[in-house]
């Protein structure tokens, strides 16, 4: 897919999200000798493979446009151009894309958006670095520290946020779990250029990723995460796209035009 952003103005503005989600896979050994045919039960490898979603739509919409793969990252990101030109994007749209931290996230954003716009870390991603801290910054009263972490980001004062970990900073010998004041500093220090929560919600634009994450579930999830059920690599793509026709009200159209294509 080697689309573009059309050369045209475009609609005003235009939401993206993308993230991905594990799915339960299922390879077997084919015989190799028709005459001794193995049990393909016994060859049986089970694994996961990661399917990314993404979905565009304006402000006002509730209906957003997604596409799918289980490809790479670069074939997530154009198949998110692909629903965003779909959608309207054009030279002069402003793109307000959410995620969580992860860097294909905000890597393939840019690479396919670029500016105008800007890319946000989830808002409540970024507070559950900011809880884990809060037991060591204010173990007397965790609820009121993390409000007010809360509030001076939402104000965009991140600095201030770092100015109140920094007397908690653990020693760099501890690791992981044992360090989660560390882990909320460095996080919040390294994506400062993703937090312009005020400008978000100064023009009424989401700050968190909670659609996407809910999208996965009853676009993905829903049948091809069932209890017990495991999927070979090509029937996970085949129902994957079929569930983001259905999704995007393009059913009635597929069929009509496999039709006429099969006549």
């Amino acid at each position: 897919m080697n689309l573009e952003i059309p050369s045209e103005d475009g609609v005003a503005c235009i939401i993206v999200e993308i993230d991905g989600s594990m799915i339960p896979t299922v390879t077997t050994e084919a015989s190799q000798d028709e005459a001794q045919p193995i049990d393909r039960r016994k060859t049986r490898k089970i694994g996961w493979q990661e399917a990314r979603l993404g979905l565009s739509r304006l402000p006002e919409d509730t209906q957003p446009i997604f596409a799918a793969t289980f490809g790479s990252t670069d074939e997530a990101g154009a198949q998110l151009l692909g629903s965003a030109v779909r959608a309207g994007i054009g030279e002069k749209t402003y793109v307000h894309g959410v995620g969580d931290g992860a860097l294909w996230i905000a890597s393939q954003i840019d690479q396919h958006f670029g500016r105008p716009g800007r890319y946000l870390i989830d808002f409540y991603h970024l507070c559950e670095y900011l809880s884990g801290a809060s037991s060591v910054c204010a173990p007397n009263d965790t609820a009121a520290w993390l409000t007010q972490q809360k509030k001076r980001l939402r104000r965009n004062h991140y600095q201030a946020v770092l100015r109140a970990l920094q007397p908690f900073l653990e020693d760099d010998t501890q690791q992981g779990n044992d360090a989660p004041v560390r882990a909320a500093y460095r996080y919040l220090d390294n994506r400062s250029h993703q937090l312009d929560y005020k400008g978000a919600i100064d023009n009424d634009l989401p700050i968190g990723s909670g659609e996407i994450e809910s999208a996965h579930r009853y676009v993905i999830q829903q049948r091809l995460k069932r209890s017990g059920s495991w999927w070979t690599v090509q029937k996970a793509w085949d129902m994957l796209a079929l569930r983001v026709l259905q999704e995007n009200q393009d059913w009635l159209a597929y069929w009509d035009n496999l039709s006429l294509n099969v006549a």
